[in-house]
């Protein structure tokens, strides 16, 4: 896990956080790929039981960027996953206005988009994930084999999109049963 990232650190970056909604509607013009990305972006019905069984609150973070092809093709899967679950809290962060904590948590020495932080109730870290899910690191080196990203408002095949929306849905499910089996908030919780 990366060091410094403090309850109180993180804290104060998830309140600087903004809604999806808000954080797209400051993008302006640059939130249509995200948009068009969204209807395409449902959750299926084993999907959402899965969702509706989380019980443990879990704040995320959330850094992007609006420009970010990969990341107009993920956000909307996270902003769906969230949305399914009263439990997750899920606050977004551009890469640049968030580049001290974007710093903090870099993937192989950069700072990737998107890169999510997940948190226990009270902004303990609980892991952090991103760029890319491995559904959609196979298809990309399937299709260049290099380290160019999608522009935003490509078509992202059906079956490398759900897989990847699966991959999504299945760290927050990590997370989730994280949470859920920690001996510190069983105790706090008594369960």
């Amino acid at each position: 896990m990366p060091t410094g990232l403090t309850k109180e650190y993180l804290q104060k970056w998830f309140a600087k956080g903004l809604s999806y909604e808000v954080y797209l509607d400051n993008a302006r013009d640059m939130a249509a790929p995200w948009r068009e990305v969204e209807k395409q972006a449902k959750l299926t019905h084993t999907q959402q039981t899965t969702l509706g069984s989380f019980v443990r609150e879990m704040k995320v973070i959330v850094i992007t960027g609006v420009w970010c092809g990969d990341c107009s093709v993920q956000g909307p899967m996270l902003h769906a996953i969230a949305g399914g679950s009263p439990t997750i809290a899920m606050h977004w962060l551009d890469r640049d206005d968030a580049i001290e904590l974007s710093n903090k948590v870099k993937i192989n020495a950069g700072n990737r988009v998107p890169t999510v932080l997940f948190m226990a109730e009270d902004f303990e870290l609980v892991s952090v994930f991103g760029d890319r899910t491995l559904s959609r690191y196979r298809a990309i080196a399937a299709r260049q084999l290099g380290s160019g990203c999608d522009i935003p408002g490509i078509t992202t095949p059906q079956d490398e999109f759900d897989a990847t929306l699966q991959e999504w849905l299945n760290e927050f499910e990590r997370v989730q049963l994280l949470l859920r089996l920690s001996t510190r908030l069983r105790q706090k919780h008594r369960d």
